[in-house]
């Protein structure tokens, strides 16, 4: 970090030495000549751009001469466009009133400063991308009272209806989340990026996100559900952006620091700085978890660092440049049996089980604006990062032997390149929006597993005897273009259709096993496949604040490195093994009313084909082996609902003695299968039958969180509920839990938590709350591998405590 602040200061340093062109300054205030903080103030037609400070005040440097517009806009004021001219090395002074908008609504920006604060939607066209007809949703982290020093992801996603949450991860470290029924593993469901680039190992053959950026840091979490597929490509589950803090637009140097203590020795210090200085503006963060765990042999101990900078070359063009790295050590304390955790849900049977990813993501920008209607944008990513564990695996009912451990290590290369074009032109009297783009994508996997380890306890990944006895080479090569556009009917009424055309080229060989001492090698599979989607939707404007919504978007998830991986050398891949294909329907009515509501009402049908499975076979010897193959089909489809209400504002208008609103999300999901083929063996014989109406694994029914916000002046309190309904841990729906509580039933449960922020004064803030508030005893989850096997106990009652300080 003192490395990083250091570098910082000496960039500003030099450009305090050159002699600026010239500079634009003034100060911007409402009718009441009271200052307006954190108003755009944009150069209209290029890149350049900041933001009034506390005291309303702005400065723009270092721009050619000439003329101009000057752009200011503030939610709730009416945008305000001053033409003016400069010259080389002038000094000018512009001041600003902005007048109030007469009914402040928009239905997609518009939160009420006394409540309805955290939740809201993404605009039509933002970004290079088109959301229009799409459901949408955009989680506003820095609004939320929550534990984010541990990225509580029941509290962040509560307002995000039809979320299911693995809560088995008590460190923070990684995400768990998923929704229409899909799997939360890692979060591999939905296509994860930070800022707009890939952050997972590889989209196209193995998506779990490892990583998980820190809440502090990160600005908003948008989502797009399974309608992202055209402009994002995998997955079902649709798109989920970090989008993270941008360098401060109103002061050439600014610095914050939050630490936060909790139960079980938890400490976080998470600490930034960022400014804008003429044409460069930059930001860098850094942040230091360290704690116990609620569950014996939970510690772990990560380090998360961050810098972007950003330069203004000219006028139309802006460069980037980013640079991410995480370290992270932790202990995993394995699963449960139904008995031990029936018995003590803290208990821990494995006290030699250790995980650590370090993970580097580099990644360069660019963004040219070509017309004052078409822009250009690119980015070109990496990552460059690992995934290690050493362990006792056996059964979780198999006492640790205190042996030779397994290790298991992961190795990640990957980058990419997207090229995106957004242009705007009128069309019968209406101006409609085309986005294009480009994307390549190479990564390579080497997967090295069953290493020989040590008999030790601590964290170790060195291997003690011999090599690994599995030694895999997975490579994929990915070719996207997408075009999509917005067709304006009338002021009302809009069409969005688009299509995406992808080639896949996938590559597995290596060594499968280690018998005797002669290795087992794979015939090395290569698979190339080429195929369209589309997709098309609809909105239409009821009001200015409320509006219909409809899709249909095509989807697909590729065929993943587990499923090339055959268990045993005997078994077979179907060469013509397909990805699993299928589409997204959405339908909704969603908006705002006036200032006191918000909701968001949807039906959703998602059809997922071709799912993958293994089944037995006999070949021409009579010798049974397993098969992998495209077996069947699943149909998600249900009702996400979510709604805000602030009755004293609706009723009263004004309060002095605070305001309440209360939230609800609910999501009822029919998550089932399809024609669906399985088979068993069974003294020799194969046994076939059909799971064709049973429930998804991991997908409960019913997901529903409920909340209530008081706010009172610069305090702020919430409180919320989650009540998440029964589900199954495997496809046979098996209700009776096996010796090695790998499969049974996930019995329904409720957990509330309950936080609260106060404003001390203007740089100082204050935090605390309790999570699981009742102390409730639950899981989400019966690992069949690493991290469990067995049950993965939630987390029980655990208290924080924040204190943030801004200067």
């Amino acid at each position: 970090m003192k490395k990083i602040s250091l570098i910082v200061m000496f960039v500003l340093l030099a450009l305090n030495t050159m002699a600026q062109k010239n500079l634009l300054k003034g100060k911007i205030t409402d009718k009441n000549q009271n200052p307006l903080t954190f108003a755009s103030v944009i150069l209209d037609g290029t890149v350049r751009g900041v933001q009034s400070d506390a005291n309303g005040n702005y400065e723009l440097k270092d721009f050619p001469k000439g003329d101009y517009q000057l752009k200011i806009s503030l939610l709730g004021y009416e945008d305000s466009v001053l033409p003016f001219s400069i010259t080389e090395a002038e000094t000018k002074v512009l001041n600003l009133v902005l007048t109030e908008e007469p009914l402040w609504l928009d239905s997609f920006e518009l939160h009420s400063s006394r409540g309805i604060l955290g939740h809201g939607h993404l605009p039509e066209v933002d970004d290079y991308r088109i959301n229009a007809g799409k459901k949408n949703e955009v989680i506003r982290i820095a609004e939320l009272n929550a534990n984010l020093a541990m990225n509580n992801s029941r509290q962040i996603f509560a307002k995000t209806p039809g979320i299911t949450i693995w809560e088995s991860d008590g460190s923070g470290i990684q995400l768990g989340v998923a929704s229409r029924g899909l799997s939360p593993n890692r979060s591999w469901e939905f296509n994860v990026r930070m800022n707009g680039y890939d952050i997972t190992p590889d989209p196209m053959g193995y998506p779990e996100a490892y990583f998980t950026p820190p809440m502090e840091v990160v600005e908003q979490i948008e989502i797009i559900r399974g309608a992202s597929s055209l402009q994002f490509g995998p997955q079902f589950g649709g798109l989920m952006n970090f989008v993270l803090r941008k360098p401060d637009k109103s002061t050439r140097f600014t610095a914050e620091t939050i630490n936060t203590f909790g139960s079980n020795g938890l400490f976080s210090s998470f600490n930034y700085i960022g400014g804008t200085e003429g044409k460069w503006n930059y930001t860098a963060y850094y942040q230091k978890r360290i704690g116990n765990g609620w569950r014996e042999n939970g510690y772990f101990n990560t380090d998360h660092a961050h810098m972007e900078v950003n330069y203004a070359a000219s006028n139309r063009l802006k460069l980037g440049m980013e640079m991410t790295y995480m370290t992270a050590e932790s202990q995993q304390p394995g699963g449960l049996t139904d008995a031990k955790f029936g018995e003590d849900s803290r208990q821990s049977t494995r006290n030699r089980n250790w995980f650590s990813t370090p993970w580097f993501v580099p990644s360069l920008s660019a963004e040219y604006l070509i017309s004052s209607n078409t822009k250009l944008s690119w980015k070109a990513f990496g990552t460059l990062a690992e995934r290690n564990s050493v362990g006792f695996m056996r059964p979780i009912n198999v006492e640790d032997d205190l042996g030779n451990r397994q290790v298991d290590r992961d190795y990640y290369t990957t980058y990419g390149s997207e090229l995106r074009l957004s242009s705007s032109y009128t069309f019968f009297g209406k101006e409609n929006t085309l986005v294009t783009g480009l994307r390549y994508f190479n990564g390579h996997i080497d997967r090295k597993q069953l290493g020989v380890g040590t008999t030790g306890s601590n964290m170790d990944f060195s291997v003690a005897a011999g090599d690994y006895r599995r030694d895999l080479d997975f490579s994929n090569i990915n070719l996207a273009a997408f075009a999509e556009n917005i067709f304006r009917f009338s002021d009302k009424f809009l069409v969005t259709g688009g299509i995406r055309i992808e080639n896949i080229r996938s590559i597995m060989e290596g060594k499968l096993n280690l018998v005797s001492g002669s290795p087992q090698l794979l015939d090395r599979i290569t698979r190339t496949r080429s195929f369209a989607l589309l997709g098309v939707g609809s909105e239409y404007h009821v009001t200015k604040g409320t509006e219909f919504y409809a899709n249909f978007s095509q989807a697909y998830r590729p065929v993943l490195i587990s499923d090339l991986t055959p268990p045993a050398t005997t078994d077979v891949i179907d060469p013509s093994l397909k990805d699993s294909r299928g589409y997204n329907v959405d339908f909704g009515y969603r908006g705002t009313l006036l200032s006191y509501l918000q909701f968001d009402l949807s039906y959703f049908h998602l059809n997922y084909k071709d799912r993958i499975g293994t089944i037995a076979q006999t070949n021409s010897a009579g010798s049974i082996y397993q098969f992998r193959t495209n077996l069947g089909n699943s149909v998600s489809k249900g009702f996400e609902g979510y709604i805000e209400v602030d009755p004293i504002t609706a009723l009263f208008g004004s309060s002095r003695i605070g305001y309440l609103h209360f939230f609800a999300s609910l999501a009822f999901i029919d998550a089932t299968y399809g024609d669906f083929e399985v088979t068993s063996v069974s003294n020799g014989q194969i046994t076939t039958r059909n799971l064709e109406g049973n429930q998804v694994e991991n997908a409960p029914r019913k997901i529903n969180r409920y909340g209530a916000t008081y706010n009172l002046g610069k305090f702020s309190m919430t409180w919320q509920m989650s009540d998440i309904g029964k589900a199954y841990s495997d496809a046979s729906n098996t209700e009776t839990p096996n010796a090695a509580a790998t499969v049974g039933l996930i019995p329904a449960y409720q957990v509330q938590d309950l936080s609260a922020s106060w404003n001390l004064w203007k740089q100082h803030s204050l935090k605390a709350g309790v999570n699981n508030l009742t102390n409730e005893t639950y899981f989400t989850r019966r690992a069949g591998g690493y991290p469990g096997p067995g049950i993965m106990p939630a987390d029980g009652r655990t208290f924080y405590m924040t204190f943030a300080l801004k200067f």
